[in-house]
């Protein structure tokens, strides 16, 4: 029981995991920013274009 306990506290791979898919949480937030941030930008400068022809 002893050594049960002694692996299952040494055992580093569910911790992995969890930095992991932290690390992918947020860069999919900066992604979902960024695309939000400059849609908007685009979307202006399209319409500005269309305007003009």
């Amino acid at each position: 029981m002893k050594n049960l306990f002694k692996s299952f506290a040494s055992n580093e791979s569910g911790a992995t995991a969890i930095e992991y898919g932290l690390i992918a949480a947020g860069i999919a937030t900066v992604i979902v920013g960024a695309v939000y941030y400059l849609g908007g930008r685009l979307n202006t400068r399209y319409r500005a274009i269309g305007a003009k022809i």
